[in-house]
This record gives structure tokens, C-alpha cells and sequence, in this order.
């Protein structure tokens, strides 16, 4: 069900958020001690993490913040599902080869201090971890419960890395943004995952872009289009629907704000980040062709959409999950003197150009920056890009899903919210499938914007 609610902030338009969100960005964090100062005045300077989703990317979240330098321990854990905090804590005490975001390892057995009483489970397990005694709350479940997640952590002190997107929804990005201006008020570090932004590689690319390597950019380019990432049987009639859907984020818009969203935030902020800027305009379209309705809940399998900024420059973004298809990963930028490959450090033109320094792991890069300002007090807050990033994608998928061009200040005050009405595993969730197992699917000219 998508329900109209009070807005979580009071209505904003582009030239406010861009007001707010740069004093979130730049603003001197002022009052309370860092872990550092407060930690050593007790006598230890051991920093206490809470795990909250025990996914993958929790896991590798995990991994990364006990790589970092400095004494630091897993503390608590939180998952909706018992055997969630098992799996990944076995990994976590024992090894695991490469993933994806996280290198080999033997383990950190040394490093976890998660007794039986502080594994938390079910749709309250969060507050739980959050006030078992951490210092730094990890938010690595679906995005859907993103903003409520860090609004309890924000209200309790702690710490935060969350991972991207941050909302599936305006109403979402809102409240972030609010309770953001909490956790500036009581020096609170804030971390969100957009790793990209921690690599050399891509922090020089960007700063040249910034700088003029190729002239006026007038045009952005945004892709990930890969084949099926996750596939997912069909529910048996003895599993309760919102059971299966919280055990297959990826493929329900209310959990996970479909994969435009959910995958495509990297690129799209790198992008938003080359033009210090958000788009005011997006029109697009997609569908589902390809997957199974059976297998893929009520998501799109390819999007595409075209953003215009302020001063006209356009960025297309595509987004894909269907196999055997040609794949393609990245962000690109077009200037009037040459073009650049934002990820890979490499500009044509004029001003040609290579990245040609070491090699990094972004996703340690991240967490070694974040911890490394939570112990000595620096100043980090991540969370003015983040919220941008976060409802410029869902602004794409809004014209994506409607057919329909969106404006940036209508999808922002949108008070369309995604959602059920409570939350228990035997609850009815916002989306159900038919007779046949098939959920329903936007129909762009016929589904509305918001």
C-alpha cells in the first residue's frame, strides 16, 4: 500500500535544499566529546559497533570497520531473521575468501564480543542494538527502514555509517534531512556509502572535471546495466506474503526502492558530483520485459532516463538486470573540449589525462575514513550528498514508472510514502501477487509520478 502521511520536514523547494544541504555539508559540528575523548577519559578508547542487517553488505560493512585502525570490537547484532546473525557471524569469527567489497580474510575472532543476549531479532531488534551500549551503529538493512533506523540512533547518540540509498521515498529523504539536523547539533558522525567518493583515483578525476579539464560539461552519462543479479522462487502457499517479501528485498519497490534506486545511486551521485548540482528535470521510461513476475516482484528489469540540470546539461542514466545481455558499469562526463571516464581516472581532449597512483579497496577507504574522524573528533557528516543522491534516483524512477517529466520540487514534497501499515511477519503487505503469482507492475502513462 503507498500511503499519504504528514511530511516528516515541511516543504522545501530545490533552491532550500540546496540551501540546507550545504550547511549540512559544511557546517562546524560543535558540542558533546568524540569516542576518543569520552572513551579515554574511561579509561578505554575500544570502540563498540552494532551491526543492524546481517546481509551481505552488512557482513562486508563489518569486515571494514574491524580492519580499521585502533582498538574497535563487533558489539551487537540485529536481523529480522535469527539465522541472518548466525551465518554472518561464523563468517565474521572464522574467514572468508574475496566478496565483491571486502578482501580475504581469517577472521576476527579476537574482535567479537556478541554474546547470546545482545543478538537481537524482529522489526524492534534495531532499537535493542542501539541501546545495548554501541558507539557506532551500522544501518545495513533495506533502505525502506533507513530514515526510522537513524532517526532512533540519532535520538539515542550514537554514531552512524548507513549504507545507500537512503530512502525509497520522498517522504523518507525528509526525514533524514531532519533528524540529520539532530545529529549535527550533538557532533554525531555521519557516514553514507557512496565509496566511490573515498578513492583517490575518482577524487582527482572529479576535481579536474570541477576545475575545467574539458571545458562546460554538457553532458552526463550514468549506466549499470548487468544481468540478473538475484533470482527468487516462487512463494509457496504456506509462506505468509510479507514474510517472502522481507526475505527478497530486492525485488519489492517498498523494501528497496527498485534497482534504478537501489544499484544506480552510485553513479547518479558521481555525476551529481561532478556538477556540484541535482537535476531539476527527469523523463524517462522502462518496463518489465524479460523476468519472471513470478520471480521478481513488482520491480522493473531496465529504466532508462534522461535528467536536466539548471544550466541544461543532461544526464542519461540506465539501469538494467536482464542476463545475457552486454553489460556496463560507470559514470562518464562530455565536455566541449574532451570527455572523461569518472571511474577508470581517464580524461580525452585538451587537457588528456591518467590516473596513474596506487590502487585502493573503496569500501575499506570509507570506513577507515569515518572511523578514523569518529576517534579524533572530525568533523564528517556525508549526509547532504546522500539525501541529493538519494531523490535524484528516486525522481528518475518516478518518471521511469509514470512516463511522465518530473520536476525536481514536485518529487521532492512528494508525500506519496511506500510502506505497509504495520509491521509483522504475518501482516499484509503493501504489494500482493494474483491468483498466479504475478504482482502488479507500473504502467508508465497510466501509474502516477507520485
Amino acid at each position: 500500500m503507498m500511503t499519504k502521511p504528514t511530511p516528516a520536514a515541511p516543504q522545501i523547494g530545490r533552491r532550500a535544499f540546496l540551501t540546507t544541504t550545504t550547511a549540512l555539508a559544511s557546517s562546524s559540528l560543535v558540542g558533546g566529546l568524540s569516542i576518543a575523548r569520552a572513551a579515554h577519559a574511561a579509561g578505554d578508547d575500544t570502540i563498540k559497533l552494532a551491526l543492524i542487517g546481517c546481509g551481505d553488505r552488512g557482513a562486508g560493512a563489518a569486515t571494514q570497520a574491524l580492519r580499521t585502525s585502533g582498538p574497535i570490537k563487533l558489539w551487537a547484532m540485529a536481523d529480522l531473521f535469527a539465522e541472518q546473525i548466525d551465518t554472518k557471524l561464523e563468517i565474521l569469527r572464522t574467514g572468508e575468501e574475496a566478496a565483491y567489497d571486502r578482501d580475504s580474510h581469517q577472521g576476527f575472532a579476537s574482535q567479537i564480543d556478541v554474546p547470546p543476549e545482545r543478538r537481537f531479532v524482529g522489526f524492534e531488534a534495531y532499537r535493542q542494538a542501539i541501546d545495548s551500549g554501541a558507539d557506532v551503529v551500522i544501518l545495513a538493512t533495506p533502505p525502506h527502514f533507513r530514515a526510522s533506523h537513524f532517526q532512533y540512533a540519532v535520538e539515542r547518540g550514537r554514531h552512524v555509517f548507513m549504507e545507500k540509498p537512503l530512502a525509497v521515498d520522498a517522504p523518507g529523504v525528509r526525514q533524514i534531512l531532519a533528524t540529520n539536523e539532530v545529529a549535527r547539533e550533538k557532533d554525531l558522525k555521519v557516514g553514507v556509502g557512496f565509496q566511490f567518493r573515498h578513492v583517490p583515483c575518482v577524487q582527482q578525476t572529479v576535481g579536474r572535471l570541477r576545475e575545467g579539464a574539458i571545458g562546460t560539461i554538457n553532458l552526463l552519462r550514468a549506466y549499470w546495466n548487468v544481468g540478473l543479479l538475484r533470482s527468487t522462487p516462487p512463494r509457496s502457499p504456506d509462506t505468509p506474503e510479507m514474510l517472502y517479501q522481507l526475505r527478497n528485498p530486492y525485488h519489492f519497490l517498498w523494501l528497496n526502492g527498485d534497482y534504478f534506486v537501489d544499484a544506480l545511486i552510485h553513479y547518479i551521485d558521481l555525476c551529481c558530483w561532478v556538477k556540484d548540482a541535482h537535476p531539476v528535470t527527469a523523463q524517462g521510461q522502462g518496463g518489465k520485459q524479460v523476468l519472471l513476475p513470478t520471480q521478481s516482484g513488482d520491480t522493473f528489469d531496465h529504466h532508462f532516463v534522461e535528467y536536466t540540470f539548471e544550466d541544461e546539461c543532461r544526464m542519461y542514466a540506465q539501469a538494467r538486470q536482464i542476463p545475457a545481455c552486454w553489460n556496463l558499469g560507470g559514470a562518464h562526463a562530455q565536455g566541449a573540449t574532451g570527455h572523461a571516464d569518472i571511474v577508470q581516472g581517464r580524461i580525452a581532449g585538451a587537457a588528456r589525462w591518467r590516473y596513474d597512483g596506487p590502487s585502493v579497496n573503496p569500501y575499506q577507504v570509507e570506513f577507515d575514513t569515518f572511523i578514523a574522524d569518529v576517534r579524533r573528533g572530525a568533523a564528517h557528516n556525508d549526509v547532504a550528498f546522500g539525501a541529493q543522491s538519494t531523490m535524484t534516483a528516486i525522481m528518475g524512477r518516478m518518471a521511469s514508472y509514470s512516463g511522465q517529466l518530473v520536476q525536481w520540487e514536485e518529487a521532492f514534497n512528494s508525500d506519496l510514502k511506500l510502506g505497509p501499515e504495520r509491521y509483522a511477519f504475518d501482516a499484509p503487505p503493501p504489494v500482493t501477487a494474483d491468483a498466479q503469482g504475478v504482482y502488479p507492475v507500473a504502467v508508465p502513462g497510466v501509474t502516477p509520478a507520485f
